[in-house]
């Protein structure tokens, strides 16, 4: 048992605590409140923190341990190649503080086992293994023949084409059938992707509700890649639980996520990044075009979501390795940032990050994104008030120690 004295305690949910305190007893939290109302415990040790807050979700990443953004690589670098390369990323992950991983395609189903049996150092990881779409869908890889995809889907699992509703289904059992914890599908064309548009919806109203009803029946959720306002509309229609991206979105679009329950997970972070980067990002020429067409809309959606009362998850579709790349692994605590320049406050884009992040899993969803009694103690402490100002979660610098389910994996001597 262990205890955390600090000048600010962040919840996740609801107002700061001033000269707070955290209990941990194992890998739960015993206790999380004012520092005066803590239990006495006077064997206990005792560190000080600034301030310590719930350790953060990445809810829309990508393990494929690839350093450039095509994602035409994706068959032509060895799959043991991208294995190790993400095993870099994960301690990247944990070194920014991030202690849980939506992962909506990749090896992210195999990293959680690794993680989980202490081969490796990284956060708690909840995949969808491959991504689905229709042929010719977003998860294709249109510059190569068919046949050659159908069989880089059956080799690395990162990507899978299904057409019709047996496919679907079949689809679907495969992915449980190596883990997944969440199923990850494309209900509209994308960026990434050559030849689709992001504005036109994929997969059929009937193979949508096929999917997210084989889904149920193993208690995961379906992500929905989704830009287009048809594809919105239809994953709504069939029971998605998140949105991703929702480029699109408009107010009957919000409405009717307010009236589902669904989250938009809105992944601001690869869009700045991209266009920061410009030329030198490594995007194709086709991808380029798409991103900056795409993004004044996709920001005005985040700001309308918002201010219908649209839940928000927090998900930068980072899936890069290295340390030069954009979008890469370590750079997730920027979204924060992102969201408050779209309209949210501090607090609201840090509650995207840890509170209502393992939502985005539905019956998945673990006990975290909390200070509070009974949750994994998953904590990261830093070096100021996050909710004076959130961009100070972007560098992992600020993130002066990281605690996983109880154990401490980053401090001042350990950091990566």
């Amino acid at each position: 048992m262990f205890r955390i004295d600090a000048d600010v305690l962040v919840p996740g949910r609801g107002a700061t605590v001033r000269d707070g305190c955290v209990v941990v007893d194992g890998a739960s939290i015993a206790y999380a409140g004012p520092a005066a109302a803590a239990p006495a415990m006077p064997t206990a040790t005792v560190m000080r923190v600034a301030a310590v807050m719930p350790g953060l979700w990445e809810c829309h990443g990508h393990f494929m341990g690839l350093h450039n953004p095509d994602l035409a690589k994706l068959a032509t670098t060895p799959l043991e190649l991208m294995a190790i390369r993400v095993a870099r990323d994960t301690a990247a992950a944990i070194d920014a503080g991030v202690t849980s991983v939506r992962e909506v395609g990749g090896l992210g189903v195999f990293v959680a086992r690794a993680v989980e049996e202490g081969t490796l150092p990284g956060p708690s990881v909840y995949g969808a293994a491959a991504v689905l779409s229709p042929t010719g869908g977003h998860a294709d890889l249109h510059m190569y023949p068919a046949a050659w995809v159908c069989d880089l889907a059956d080799r690395s699992g990162i990507l899978r084409q299904c057409d019709g509703v047996p496919e679907c289904l079949r689809a679907v059992r495969l992915q449980l059938r190596v883990g997944a914890r969440v199923i990850k599908v494309c209900a509209s064309g994308g960026v990434m992707s050559e030849v689709d548009h992001p504005i036109h919806q994929q997969f059929r109203a009937d193979e949508l509700r096929a999917i997210v009803e084989e889904a149920a029946m193993a208690d995961r959720v379906v992500a929905a890649h989704c830009h287009g306002k048809a594809g919105i509309m239809a994953a709504l229609e069939a029971g998605v639980r998140t949105i991703e991206h929702g480029t699109y979105l408009d107010d009957e679009a919000a409405d009717a996520m307010k009236e589902r329950g669904a989250i938009l997970v809105p992944t601001r972070h690869i869009v700045e990044e991209f266009l920061a980067f410009g030329t030198a990002s490594g995007l194709p020429a086709y991808a380029r075009r798409k991103l900056e067409a795409i993004a004044d809309t996709h920001a005005k959606a985040i700001a309308l979501a918002h201010e219908r009362g649209v839940r928000i998850a927090a998900g930068t579709d980072i899936g890069l390795s290295g340390s030069v790349a954009p979008a890469r692994w370590g750079q997730n605590g920027a979204e924060p940032g992102h969201l408050v320049r779209m309209g949210l406050s501090p607090l609201e884009a840090i509650e995207s990050m840890t509170a209502t992040a393992p939502e985005t899993l539905g019956p998945q969803a673990p006990r975290s994104g909390l200070l509070a009694e009974g949750y994994d103690a998953d904590m990261v402490a830093l070096v100021s008030d996050p909710t004076a100002d959130a961009s100070v979660l972007a560098d992992p610098g600020n993130v002066t120690h990281v605690w996983r389910l109880g154990a401490l994996v980053k401090a001042p001597s350990t950091s990566t």
